[in-house]
């Protein structure tokens, strides 16, 4: 009988097709309908990963959990469950495809990181939006899994009042980017609310950063901001409430740990087909999205041991592969 093992080791093996198809036609004894009962009866969760990831976690005092969503893409999908049209990074636009929220969790000393947590977007079934869901798992990180951090990043769609508040009431210090519009003061109340990319700043301000007030926030709650240019194009805002904070160095630093994610979710999506399922149903589709982040945590953890890549851990596969055929080729050439 197919098990979740089977059907992790077709995703970590495969190369371009991860339908169940594919699956059974390359496996003895496995049919299309056996993996389809084995994915229908199945209830994977961030509960599994966590399982699997908590052993292989190296923590440091100084660890950071960094949150942000993806978009799985299913574009020409029109009857797959939980697939609704949402914003993504990748695309700049609208997309057809199911939202997922992830957790990292990253040792700042050795550059290293791992998912401890993720969730499906589906407000339309739990009534939960993405910030309900970064709190969630933000507070299981403390109370359950007990994980040693003192920063949580995250992006700007996540830079509300509430999440903002909601981070300090735990005793953790931000750092987040704020939109371009943001209504803010640094006057002390001197004059009104201003965009953000309207302060004006002087040298001092611009290498030690500035003490600002947000609009909506409590009277007399204040946070750090900094003007980071970081092209002709492009200037990030980067706000914290570690006041102590006065080195622009120091707010950079601690906000590029939150590209982790973004290399997380590029590495998922191109070695594991978590895109990749055609499968209608939304309990398929959240066990093949289940397995794949555990394919990801085994690739993982291989090129971690080997000192290089998931990604000559999987080409690795079909170099093997080729210098069989090249031994003893199963198609020889009669000539050329």
């Amino acid at each position: 009988m197919v098990n979740r093992i089977d059907y992790c080791q077709f995703l970590l093996s495969s190369h371009a097709n991860f339908t169940m198809t594919h699956f059974a036609d390359h496996s003895q004894g496995f049919s299309h309908d056996a993996v389809n009962r084995l994915l229908r009866r199945d209830k994977l969760t961030g509960r599994i990963l966590w399982e699997h990831v908590q052993g292989d976690i190296v923590q440091s005092p100084h660890g950071c959990l960094v949150f942000d969503d993806s978009v799985l893409n299913k574009e020409h999908s029109h009857t797959i469950e939980l697939v609704r049209l949402q914003y993504s990074g990748n695309e700049h636009g609208l997309v057809k495809g199911i939202g997922m929220v992830n957790c990292l969790y990253v040792n700042p000393d050795t550059g290293q990181y791992w998912i401890v947590d993720y969730r499906i977007f589906n407000p339309e079934g739990d009534g939960k939006t993405k910030l309900d869901h970064v709190r969630e798992m933000l507070t299981l990180a403390i109370a359950d899994k007990a994980l040693s951090f003192t920063h949580v990043l995250f992006d700007s769609w996540y830079a509300t009042k509430d999440m903002m508040l909601f981070v300090e009431s735990i005793g953790k210090f931000y750092y987040c980017p704020l939109k371009s519009n943001r209504q803010v003061d640094d006057s002390a109340g001197v004059l009104s609310y201003r965009r953000v990319d309207e302060l004006r700043w002087d040298a001092v301000e611009q290498e030690r950063g500035k003490t600002i007030k947000i609009r909506g926030f409590p009277r007399d709650h204040k946070v750090k901001l900094f003007r980071v240019v970081v092209s002709t194009n492009r200037t990030d805002w980067i706000v914290t409430n570690d006041l102590a904070q006065d080195c622009i160095q120091g707010s950079q630093q601690a906000c590029a740990l939150r590209w982790k994610i973004e290399q997380f979710h590029r590495e998922l999506k191109q070695v594991t087909g978590v895109e990749k399922c055609q499968c209608r149903k939304a309990r398929i589709q959240r066990n093949h999205i289940a397995c794949a982040v555990l394919v990801w945590v085994r690739l993982t953890a291989i090129a971690r041991k080997a000192g290089t890549t998931i990604y000559a851990i999987k080409q690795g596969l079909l170099s093997d592969y080729l210098r069989r055929e090249l031994r003893s080729p199963s198609v020889s050439m009669a000539c050329a």
